[in-house]
């Protein structure tokens, strides 16, 4: 092997009770379709040979100082508690340190059976593999804290869904992929040991300069609000936003039926799964209450003084509504050019989104254009905007410098459902041109980037996409 990978493993040092080691199962005839170079860069990764990588990234060659293994968790699934999750199809390799100092896992998603498994077959098809691969890269060039993709490699095997579908599997970096769940399961098994032991390994890991349960949890409704009101910002609908799906490092891991608003509507869901809105955009902010509440009940169980305990969580918990809307306001504030909100603008920013939801409006390209006199364009009804324009016109002349604030924070792209489906239609077919040309633009999203004025167009009726699914 001459593919280095500096390792240092600091979760396969924890009991075995937390994981179960296990190689990734090998494929027939891997082929690397993608590799992120910048991103090895800084976890310090010197790639090898095309085929050595398709090797590694596939799973059929595991690199020196690899420790391979599925973690446990539990979680609630659309808010009912299965007792037992944990990596069903996918396996940690172990982790590196950054050159910024970070300390991340690299896992092979789509990477066989584990113990874990209920009753899959652990593999991945291409499609999901791809989307989030454009996805997570996409979120991470808007600047919010995300998992990201390292590699993408072709298995040469054929995994059975509705359908015989080509098989791949992803290479993906987080911070880590400790979850409410992870917290859960110990919790709900009464293993306190386990539980104090995970709780004293995330402060580590992630908040250092917190101490105890409840200055974890803190912590964690901190990073999530932030996160949070950053996906409503750009569109993001994560579609499955079960406490297994929660980080408690704050990044969006998971990225299954993802999806992006083109028309605004605050009840907009695309999940096939989610057929009653639990997931729905503007539901998102009051589902990341409810996780936090569910680590709270978590965390709560390792107190000595489970009253003092419960006390001091539900103020933690009952303080989050009042943040995200905090920072729900600082996010579009921004969007319509005020760096320093007042209470007051709020009613102007909501006002802007109850005219784009009854007008139609491509929410990308209405904040990109704000401004301009395209952004009238997007509304079925012209004069509606220009109403509120008015307004808000002699609100920014209070403000220093309200384009350039606009521009850092609403981007000219997003992964537009209709392209990531034409991209994974394409690509199951050989051709990999749309899906390397998305990576190239959305590594970009605040710049213009006339030649590529054509992913920024709403989907015609025809290209509309109704429904995204699972990657399972």
């Amino acid at each position: 092997m001459t593919i280095a990978i500096p390792f240092d493993n600091s979760y396969a040092r924890l009991p075995g009770g937390f994981y179960t080691a296990q190689a990734p199962q090998p494929v027939r005839a891997p082929r690397l379709v993608a590799f992120n170079t910048d991103l090895a860069r800084l976890l310090g990764i010197a790639p090898g040979e095309v085929e050595e990588m398709a090797q590694v990234f596939a799973g059929n060659a595991v690199p020196q100082g690899a420790e391979p293994l599925a973690q446990l968790y539990s979680g609630h699934q659309f808010g009912n508690y299965n007792p037992q999750l944990g990596d069903g199809r996918a396996i940690l390799l172990g982790e590196v340190l950054g050159s910024d100092g970070i300390r991340r896992d690299i896992q092979l998603k789509g990477a066989g059976r584990t113990p874990y498994s209920r009753g899959g077959d652990g593999r991945a098809w291409l499609g999901p593999v791809l989307r989030e691969y454009v996805v997570s890269e996409a979120m991470a060039a808007f600047g919010i804290p995300t998992t990201r993709a390292l590699a993408a490699v072709e298995t040469g095997e054929t995994v059975r869904r509705e359908s015989a579908l080509p098989g791949a599997v992803l290479t993906r970096v987080a911070q880590s992929h400790l979850r409410v769940g992870t917290f859960q399961v110990f919790a709900a098994r009464g293993e306190i040991a386990y539980l104090k032991r995970l709780t004293d390994y995330a402060i580590a890991r992630h908040y250092p300069e917190t101490q105890g349960p409840m200055g974890l949890l803190a912590a964690v409704r901190d990073a999530q609000a932030r996160l949070i009101a950053a996906w409503m910002g750009v569109g993001f609908i994560h579609g499955v936003m079960n406490t297994d799906n929660s980080s408690i490092a704050g990044e969006t891991i998971d990225y299954g039926p993802c999806a992006f608003m083109d028309t605004y509507h605050p009840d907009t869901v695309y999940s096939s799964i989610d057929r009653y809105g639990r997931y729905a955009y503007s539901n998102q902010p009051d589902i990341a209450v409810w996780n936090l509440a569910q680590l709270a009940t978590a965390l709560i169980q390792q107190a000595e003084d489970k009253e003092a305990a419960v006390e001091e969580a539900t103020e933690i918990v009952h303080a989050m509504p009042a943040l995200l809307e905090r920072e729900w306001l600082r996010v579009f504030a921004a969007k319509i050019g005020i760096s320093a909100p007042r209470e007051t603008d709020k009613p102007l920013v909501t006002d802007l989104l109850t005219r784009m939801a009854r007008e139609q409006a491509d929410f990308t390209n209405t904040f990109r254009t704000l401004g301009s006199d395209r952004a009238r364009d997007h509304f079925t009804d012209p004069v509606a905007y220009d109403s509120w324009a008015a307004d808000w016109r002699q609100r920014i002349t209070q403000e220093a410098a309200p384009e350039a604030v606009m521009r850092s924070i609403n981007p000219a792209f997003i992964p537009r459902n209709h392209r990531i489906e034409q991209m994974i239609a394409a690509a199951v077919e050989g051709d990999y041109t749309l899906f390397q040309r998305l990576n190239t633009v959305l590594a970009r999203p605040y710049e213009d980037q006339p030649d590529h004025f054509d992913l920024t167009r709403p989907p015609t009726t025809s290209e509309i996409v109704p429904a995204t699914f699972c990657g399972t």
